[in-house]
Formats: C-alpha cells, structure tokens, sequence
C-alpha cells in the first residue's frame, strides 16, 4: 500500500496541491498544505499535485507493513 506525506518544513504555502487535488489537500490556519485524505494514493490528481510542489514537499512511497 502506498502512504502519502508532506513535509511541513519544506511547505511554503504555495497552494498548488491544494488547487491541483483539492481531495487530498487543504491549508491548515497557518497557510501550509495538510492532507486530508490518504485514500486513493494512485490518482492522477494526486501524482500531477506532486509534481507541482515547487519545494518537492510531497512524497507518495511505498508503506512498508510487517
């Protein structure tokens, strides 16, 4: 399964996940990106909000359960 995060300290608040994949992202009060939802790690959306991260804040890796 895959896992979606974010790098807080990278977020610069730029909002291009948020406008590019608004299902998985919103901006907390202080006007950096949070995930809100981890469901549907495949999207197109997702991988092309990724991409757009001008501070590479975003990673979708390989959740490594036992």
């Amino acid at each position: 399964m895959k896992k979606i995060t974010l790098n807080d300290e990278l977020c610069i608040g730029c909002g291009a996940c948020v406008s590019l994949d608004g299902e998985h992202f919103d901006f907390n009060d202080e006007g950096k990106a949070i995930i809100i939802n981890s469901e549907n790690p495949d999207s197109e959306e997702l991988v092309i909000a990724k991409n757009s991260c001008p501070v590479n804040a975003i990673k979708i890796t390989e959740n490594e359960e036992n």
